[in-house]
């Protein structure tokens, strides 16, 4: 029986839920297009992942070297297996998507330990960070070899240089690695007005994981390997997570088509502003509290509990402390003025009941 593909959803609904619910940006749709037809090389032996690299040279450096993934946790598993031993262990905000949003994986998949630390707006800081960086000739405690940031960080907040720096000169003077989870980290770049390399290759990072999916990508993020000397056997540990595409032209093509010219910019810029209007909106609103400066595309609030069940019949977002609370407002590429618009009308309109 014949079956035609048709649309199931209305494409004029956006919400406020996560910028992974946006779909793919034309111009990332029209560069799969591109790549599509004939036969190339599987593996990342084909001729995109190859120009790939040379686009990643030019945003962090020659040294730079790309293995595309699949998705973000992925990559941070797979980056976090090449930077530790079997005994190692990785420091990171309490919040990290490393230690509350991957189901585990970097612990059950990976093998390694989380030493995790509480802070006040997801940064570390090396007074943070040491309070889990000690006891390397312990052995009955995993040894501190990573530290994980996150930029822009999981509440919306953005690293300086100069704090990224402080962090990866602390680590490194105590012979530890730093990781990089840049699962957004084209608005990290948007907020800052600076390249990705400034608070990447130049100020210490060791490894990142770039994001592509959140930013326009259909699908597919990678590792980058920023410091040779600090990882090993990154193609057999892709391979074993089970992350190597067989068809990677069309996870390169996809970054290619956001870093070869200034598309992962405008994008993270759009969302960027697009939050600014919400927080703007929301600060006129009585009653409701913005709980972290909003950096990037996140806005984090608290209002009463009645008002948000309400409100999520009207517009689709996430609790992220219902005890509290704390919710979470997220924009994307394509959010427009007209749906930050609508939904500050709407969180009036329920205020005010």
């Amino acid at each position: 029986m014949r079956t035609d593909a048709r649309r199931h959803h209305d494409p004029q609904v956006r919400g406020f839920a996560s910028d992974n619910y946006a779909g793919a940006h034309p111009e990332v749709l029209a560069a799969l297009a591109l790549a599509n037809g004939g036969h190339q090389v599987a593996y990342g032996e084909d001729d995109y992942t190859g120009h790939l690299q040379r686009v990643m040279h030019s945003h962090f450096g020659p040294t730079a070297e790309a293995f595309p993934v699949f998705n973000g946790t992925g990559a941070n598993v797979v980056a976090l297996q090449a930077l530790t031993d079997r005994w190692g262990a990785v420091i990171c905000a309490e919040s990290a998507h490393i230690n509350v949003d991957e189901g585990g994986a970097p612990e059950r998949m990976g093998g390694l330990k989380l030493l995790t630390v509480p802070t006040p707006d997801g940064k570390l800081t090396p007074e943070l960070i040491d309070r889990q960086a000690y006891g390397w000739d312990d052995e009955h405690r995993a040894m501190p070899q990573v530290v994980s940031i996150t930029q822009n960080t999981e509440l919306g907040t953005v690293y300086t240089p100069d704090e990224i720096r402080a962090i990866c000169d602390h680590a490194h003077e105590r012979g530890m690695k730093v990781h990089l989870d840049g699962a957004r980290i084209a608005n990290a770049a948007a907020s800052l007005d600076v390249p990705m390399r400034t608070f990447t290759n130049t100020v210490g990072v060791d490894v990142l994981s770039f994001g592509g999916t959140k930013n326009g990508a259909l699908f597919g993020e990678a590792v980058v390997v920023l410091n040779p000397d600090a990882v090993r056997a990154m193609k057999h540990l892709r391979k074993l997570s089970m992350q190597l595409a067989s068809k990677m032209r069309f996870v390169s093509v996809q970054l290619e088509a956001l870093l070869a010219k200034d598309l992962w910019l405008r994008n993270a810029r759009h969302a960027n502003a697009m939050a600014q209007r919400l927080a703007e909106g929301v600060r006129a609103i009585d009653g409701v509290e913005i709980l972290y400066p909003v950096q990037a595309n996140a806005v984090f609030a608290r209002l009463p509990h009645a008002v948000t069940k309400r409100l999520q019949e009207r517009f689709r977002f996430y609790f992220w402390d219902e005890a509290a609370g704390d919710v979470r407002w997220m924009c994307a590429f394509d959010t427009r003025e007209d749906d930050v618009d609508a939904f500050l009308q709407a969180l009036k309109e329920e205020m005010a009941r």
